[in-house]
């Protein structure tokens, strides 16, 4: 009978193979699919309950925080140790995306999850996304060693693994799956992975939800019909979230070179950059910068912030982030444009909530050159009809980072002014 069984699948194989060899495609990679979703999803649920957890426990027991540069020493050298490997975290990810090279050691996966818990426990200023999709992708990887899959479909898993891990962790299905397949090659979307990558993103929301695992909901409030004005003002705030990114990045990466320099032992960088974050932290007399900092961004939507906010998140993320602490950049991102957002409608004759969401997705679009995958999430969180002011804003941000990012594996495929026309095919990290 399993004999019978077995040769009516492979009459059926080879009849779809024959006829319509992308139904068999598309089933296929349902079922990958389906895998993928399955573990991703509970892996964002452990995650984001895990990380509930300890930003509460952090608040209810702040005297934590002056733990931070001796929980920097533990970290960096548990990954000093045991995971260089595994250091470059998302640019590891991309790399193997455009050079396939040996899978993802899975252990990737918990080593970057309880680095980033352990991170936010003790007040680091960090966030999630870069956890997600590290965790997502070591774990999804590991389906081509089972399924011996080719060094093409490989590239698949991988981008199919990221965008599950995104969407799952924010609770936007649509722009997770634009954005595995927009940021590893700016400019440029690999459709052959199209379909992989919305059913893993769409499939690992709905598991991680099923977990009980709820997202922030935020008041865009009013949003005005766009008229020339409108236009105007949404580009030149446009402009200045693509500075606030552009300033992000070269920040981090500034402070990750100099205490490279002059730390020679990479596991003290964390215990020097936890010492900084605590005096600036005492200096300013508030804790309201460390963490995912989701209050304050809720806040930016309906209170007109400081214009200072942005930027004091903006330097404790990236002396977190280059002091080898772990996490995400997207989440302070957000808080840094949104913060930013409300502080413009000082100045700018806009609604605060629609400048807060316009911040919110813009400031990530320029660090992150995804600006399509930015535009969705928008249109995810804020309702349909704040698209034309975020698209814009988003765009503009995009443009005015330049070729600069957050991952510096990130290849040129498209560049984005014509006189940089010979970076094509390099990466970030390489111009």
């Amino acid at each position: 009978m399993q004999k019978n069984l077995y040769s009516s699948y492979s009459r059926v194989r080879k009849f779809i193979l024959t006829r319509q060899p992308a139904l068999l495609s598309i089933l296929e990679w349902l079922l990958l699919s389906i895998v993928i979703a399955i573990c991703v999803g509970s892996a964002c649920a452990f995650f984001l309950i895990s990380l509930e957890y300890a930003t509460d426990y952090r608040n209810a027991h702040e005297w934590l925080i002056y733990l931070l540069p001796f929980a920097g020493i533990l970290l960096g050298y548990v990954f000093f140790r045991w995971g260089k490997e595994i250091a470059p975290g998302n640019n590891l990810v991309i790399s193997n995306i455009h050079k396939p090279k040996k899978i993802l050691p899975f252990r990737l996966a918990p080593f970057i999850l309880g680095g980033t818990v352990f991170t936010h426990l003790f007040g680091g200023s960090a966030g999630r996304e870069g956890t997600a999709i590290q965790m997502s992708a070591a774990i999804s990887d590991q389906l081509t060693r089972v399924f011996k899959l080719s060094k093409y479909n490989r590239q698949v898993i991988l981008i199919s693994g990221m965008s599950a891990g995104f969407g799952a962790v924010f609770g936007t299905p649509l722009a997770g799956a634009i954005f595995g397949l927009e940021v590893y090659h700016m400019g440029k979307i690999k459709y052959n992975a199209i379909f992989p990558a919305f059913a893993s993103s769409f499939m690992a929301d709905y598991v991680t939800r099923l977990y009980g695992v709820s997202h922030s909901h935020y008041i865009l409030g009013f949003v005005p019909h766009i008229d020339l004005q409108g236009l105007l003002i949404t580009i030149l705030a446009g402009i200045c979230f693509g500075l606030a990114s552009l300033g992000f990045i070269k920040l981090t990466s500034s402070y990750s070179k100099l205490s490279s320099k002059y730390i020679k032992r990479a596991y003290m960088r964390p215990f020097f950059g936890g010492l900084l974050i605590l005096l600036i932290a005492g200096l300013l007399g508030t804790t309201k910068y460390l963490g995912l900092g989701l209050p304050t961004i809720a806040e930016s939507f309906t209170v007109q912030q400081a214009p200072y906010v942005f930027f004091f998140k903006l330097l404790l993320t990236a002396i977190t982030l280059g002091a080898g602490f772990k996490g995400g950049e997207v989440t302070p991102l957000f808080f840094i444009g949104a913060a930013l957002g409300s502080a413009l409608s000082l100045f700018l004759p806009l609604p605060v909530g629609l400048l807060a969401a316009m911040g919110f997705v813009a400031v990530f679009s320029g660090a992150s050159n995804t600006p399509l995958a930015s535009s969705i999430m928008a249109i995810e969180l804020f309702g349909i009809a704040c698209s034309p002011y975020v698209a814009i804003a988003c765009i503009v941000a995009y443009l005015i980072s330049g070729h600069h990012g957050i991952y510096s594996s990130q290849v040129i495929g498209e560049t984005k002014i014509a006189t940089k026309i010979r970076e094509t095919g390099r990466t970030l990290g390489e111009v």
